[in-house]
């Protein structure tokens, strides 16, 4: 599936959403996420790479998802949640003159 289907799928089902800045992730993946890092925790998995929670989110949400199909929405996924995970720079603010 080309990524561009990926990812209107994604949005579709609303878990990212994209605008001028590019996709962003939503509360609903956000939510998903989270009930991943939990699980990966409780387990006490030693896991370094990203892609691993973003597995554990994606079958939270898509339950019926192919070996192929979870692949390319991992791949797809995977620079979004990084971008969303990175820091962010502090907006500078103008001083009133």
């Amino acid at each position: 599936m080309p990524e561009a289907d990926v990812l209107a799928r994604l949005e579709s089902d609303g878990l990212v959403r994209t605008g001028p800045e590019g996709a962003r992730t939503t509360a609903r993946w956000q939510a998903a996420m989270a009930r991943a890092a939990l699980r990966l925790n409780g387990d006490e998995a030693p896991w370094q790479d990203l892609r691993l929670p973003i597995v554990f989110a994606l079958l939270d949400v898509y339950v019926e998802l192919g070996d192929v199909e979870l692949a390319e929405v991992v791949e797809a996924m995977l620079p979004i949640e990084a971008r969303a995970l990175s820091p962010v720079a502090p907006a500078v603010r103008a001083r009133p003159a």
